[in-house]
């Protein structure tokens, strides 16, 4: 596991330039096979379009990325987008920008304008989040010592699920880096009554 970045969410922005539409979208995704699927669907959805141009990155690392012109003059519009997922080191994600022709020609520098405009607003309309390795923890305090130990875990992490029951059952996440600090802090923090137990590793989603 390590860290990445991609979008929080699935979004769609629309521009006009020089009477041609934009529609720029971005999708949050997993897997090749995802990304397929949702070209096929707005492939469908589009059939009257002039082009459907996409890019998109898949991995920790963007290691799996295809891009496509889709009939456009060549480098003038899926590269582009990519440049955008690039820029912002986004992976896990695709955007699409749907172009229906205006009847005005734009040129190689203003179809890369435009592509580039769209790509980046759908980005920007989605959000970015960030996929932080963390190491979850679990530990059980009581309710008078309840409050200060969730601040403590709150502003080191992030609470995931808490339990009120005769004692309070807390599951934290935090960076895997600041594990043993945020431990011994606890076992300070409640006089060594309580002790977190490390279960493991996880993903923190930290929106941007």
């Amino acid at each position: 596991m390590r860290d990445y970045r991609t979008v929080q969410k699935e979004a769609e922005i629309e521009i006009v330039i020089h009477k041609s539409r934009f529609i720029g979208r971005c999708f949050p995704l997993e897997d090749e096979g995802e990304a397929l699927a949702v070209l096929a669907r707005l492939r469908k959805q589009h059939w009257d379009a002039s082009h459907n141009c996409f890019a998109y990155r898949i991995g920790e690392t963007g290691a799996l990325a295809r891009f496509s012109d889709d009939g456009e003059p060549g480098g003038t519009a899926g590269k582009p987008i990519m440049d955008v997922l690039t820029a912002k080191d986004i992976v896990n994600a695709m955007i699409v920008v749907t172009r229906y022709f205006g009847g005005v020609l734009l040129g190689a520098g203003g179809l890369v304008r435009a592509y580039s405009r769209a790509a980046a607003d759908a980005c920007d309309a989605a959000g970015l989040l960030d996929m932080r390795v963390g190491a979850e923890l679990s530990l059980t305090v009581d309710y008078g010592r309840y409050a200060a130990v969730e601040a403590l875990l709150r502003e080191r992490g992030q609470i995931a699920q808490t339990d009120f029951g005769e004692n309070v059952a807390i599951k934290a996440m935090v960076r895997v880096q600041d594990a043993a600090d945020v431990i011994a802090a606890v076992v300070d923090k409640t006089d060594g009554r309580c002790r977190p137990l490390c279960t493991g590793e996880a993903y923190m989603r930290v929106p941007l």
